[in-house]
Formats: structure tokens, sequence, C-alpha cells
């Protein structure tokens, strides 16, 4: 038995290709994911919508977790193989068990650095069902399951895409990597941060709170509103993220990246497996 080279050897194998129909499953659930997380802000004051405000998130969390199950299965058919089920076992595990170190901390959260250096070496899609995996594998280390996981899984899911996204992965290296990856960090860790608060802001009383979501409002008085929640509730736990994201990428992200680019390389991702004929 023997490995074939890949055709073009100067281009980095990527274990997760792809494919017209990965990138098509990809954009249903970015789309259905948009609405999920955005749709106090699509919907009119007084429509049929904002009348389930809290039934809304329910739904979307199931809907969400089948078209997350849709792109496991395309991305599997596109090539996910046992090597690269391997690597996303292992990294999967580790991003799992470095999520409670920062649990109760505020901003502590070392598991998305790992998941910026990831996505980077090993591309968007595999990025993007790493990134849900991981999420997945941690909710059930912490006891985290509930409607809100799902969202959590697609939010951690793009966040690992991103970075895959970056432009320069064939030419760019060194200082100006890392600075590049530390840069998306920081921004992506408030993305996340941001995008998870549309989860449980439409849950909140609105009289209890002028920050809430109120049903009756137009979208810009609503976005007031989601601005000034985040700015009083989450600010200081997103600036906590972002700043641990960067001073770990830019001080472990060299050796570790050169790691996951060798194992990258003699995994060998896209080389065909074939039989030799037995000698005599």
């Amino acid at each position: 038995m023997s490995d074939s080279s890949p055709a073009n050897p100067s281009r980095r194998p990527r274990p997760v290709p792809l494919s017209p129909r990965t990138v098509a499953a990809l954009l249903l659930v970015g789309l259905v994911g948009a609405a999920a997380f955005g749709w106090p802000f699509l919907a009119d004051p007084g429509s049929q919508v904002t009348a389930h405000a809290r039934d809304a998130p329910w739904l979307f969390a199931g809907l969400l977790v089948l078209l997350v199950g849709v792109v496991g299965a395309t991305l599997s058919e596109a090539g996910l193989g046992a090597k690269a089920v391997a690597m996303l076992g292992v990294l999967a595990a580790t991003g799992a068990a470095l999520r409670p170190i920062g649990a109760g901390t505020a901003g502590i959260e070392p598991m998305f650095f790992l998941l910026v250096l990831s996505g980077r070496v090993l591309g968007p899609g595999f990025g993007f069902t790493l990134g849900a995996v991981t999420m997945f594998s941690s909710a059930l280390l912490t006891g985290g399951v509930g409607p809100w996981m799902p969202f959590q899984m697609l939010a951690m899911g793009w966040f690992a895409m991103g970075a895959g996204l970056l432009p320069g992965a064939h030419r760019l290296r060194a200082r100006g990597e890392l600075a590049l990856l530390a840069a998306y960090g920081f921004v992506a860790a408030f993305a996340y941060g941001t995008v998870m608060n549309l989860y449980g802001w439409p849950f909140i009383d609105t009289l209890a709170s002028d920050i809430a979501f109120d049903a009756s409002a137009a979208p810009a008085a609503n976005l007031a509103r989601f601005v000034a929640y985040c700015l009083a509730t989450s600010l200081g736990w997103d600036l906590g993220r972002a700043v641990v994201t960067v001073v770990l990428t830019l001080t472990l992200g060299t050796p570790l990246l050169k790691a996951l680019r060798r194992a990258t390389r003699r995994a060998a991702f896209e080389s065909a497996v074939t039989f030799d004929p037995p000698s005599r």
C-alpha cells in the first residue's frame, strides 16, 4: 500500500476541500444563521414574528441543529477522510479541554486562539467543522447543553472559518502572519460575543430593562437598545477574550503554526491511497 503525492506539491493540502456542494451548504447555514441571530432587526413592529419573540430562538435552534448536520454530512461526503477525522478529534478535544480553564473568569478563553490558528492552517472548511465540533464537545464537558448550544456551534464555526479565509495563506509568514491573526482574533472575539448576545437579548423582560428587545419598537430603536445592552453586559468579557486571544497568538503562535503545518504535510490529506500488488 502506498500514498500518491498530490499533483501540485507546492499547494498546501487541506483536510476538507471546498467543493461546490460544500460551499452551497455553508452558505445555506450562513443565511439561516443570519436570520436566526438577526431576526429582531429584520421583523417589522407588530408582525407575527415579533409576536412570537420568545418562541423564535427555540425554533431557530432546532433548525440550526438540522442544518449543521447537513453541513457535516456534506463535508464528510466531500472528503473528510480518516486522517482528517483523527486531526479533528485531537484538536476538538484540546479545544474542549481548554474551555473550562476560563470558566467563571471574565475573558480567559484560550480555546479561541487555538481555533484561529487551526482555521488558518487547515482552511475554512475544516475550520467551520472544528469550531462547531469543539463547541459541542466542550458543552458536553462543562454541562452547557441547552437551546443556546446550536447558536454557539454556528458562531464558533464562523469564527474558525473566518481565519481560514484570511489572505496570504501561501505567502505570508513570520511576524506579518502573526500580526494578521492577532488582529483577526481581536476583532472576531468581539464579533463572537456580539453575535451571541443576539441569542439571549430577546428573552429579557421589556418591563425590567430599558435596553431589552421591544417587539413594538422600530428596528433602529431596537438596534440602539442592543448596542446599550452589549456595552452594559458584555464589553468587559469580550475585551478580556480579545486580549487573551491576541497575547496567546503572539506568544505561542509561531511554534503552534509550525506544528500544525508539519502535521498537515505528514498526514498528506489529499494523497490517494493505492494498493500495490504483492511481490513474488
